[in-house]
């Protein structure tokens, strides 16, 4: 893509300005937002169960190996299994597949609207496009993703615990101690925060992507991996971000 990193930031700016707009057919944009909704949420639903419960597998299997000779007491392995699904592995892992998942077929999407010239055919009859397009993807994203960054962690934690278990590092009983023991709120809250930003960002900058591709059809493909290498890089500076701030 042409112009420098301050002309990309100038018009990805525009771009999300341009999204506050009245939407000329509520029930179009409805529509859109609930097709979305479900590609993200049903169509994700899968790989991020299987991940996460292998992510929470090993995370246990692991602590525990560690604490075996140790004198620390070992329901602490339910009890670190829970803290780091719920503030780290499940919203920064989840949304880092869900960029390369999401990220890239948004983009090749978008892309292809492009250069097949439909993205020209909308605004010739009168649609903003990048509202029609680009908003109701935010909106699906920002509301499916902390649903799915949730599920990740309850997974994660039963993959700990059915791990842990079943290698006889300790009980079902040492296990639930460690997850109810020194219970934060707020730090259900913060995965939540997290998982809604990084689902902006991932999602913005892929329609970004997309949405102004030019070139061969070689471009769409690059446009995707442009997409899911920003959005991963963006991903873990807002993680880093919202932990110096919020913890």
């Amino acid at each position: 893509m042409k112009g420098g990193w301050i002309f990309h930031i100038g018009r990805y700016v525009k771009l999300l300005g341009s999204l506050f707009t009245k939407p000329e057919r509520r029930a179009m944009y409805w529509k859109e937002t609930a097709r979305m909704m479900s590609d993200f949420g049903i169509g994700s639903l899968l790989i991020v169960i299987i991940i996460s419960f292998f992510i929470g597998a090993v995370s246990a299997v692991q602590f525990a190996y560690n604490l075996s000779d140790s004198l620390v007491p070992m329901y602490f392995v339910g009890y670190v299994v829970k803290e780091s699904m719920i503030l780290e592995f499940a919203p920064t892992v989840t949304c880092l597949i869900l960029a390369g998942k999401i990220g890239s077929n948004i983009a090749s999407e978008l892309g292809t609207m492009r250069l097949t010239e439909q993205i020209d055919a909308l605004e010739i009859m009168g649609i903003n496009t990048s509202s029609y397009l680009v908003g109701p993807k935010i909106v699906a994203a920002i509301t499916m993703i902390p649903l799915l960054v949730i599920i990740a962690a309850f997974t994660g934690i039963v993959g700990g615990g059915i791990a842990s278990v079943s290698s006889g590092y300790l009980s079902q009983a040492e296990y639930l101690q460690g997850v109810q023991s020194f219970f934060v709120a707020f730090n259900v809250r913060v995965m939540i925060i997290k998982a809604v930003v990084f689902g902006f960002i991932l999602t913005s900058v892929s329609c970004y992507q997309g949405f102004y591709a030019s070139g061969s059809a070689i471009e769409i493909g690059k446009a995707s991996t442009r997409a899911v290498v920003i959005s991963c890089i963006l991903v873990l500076l807002a993680d880093y971000v919202l932990a110096w701030m919020l913890l």
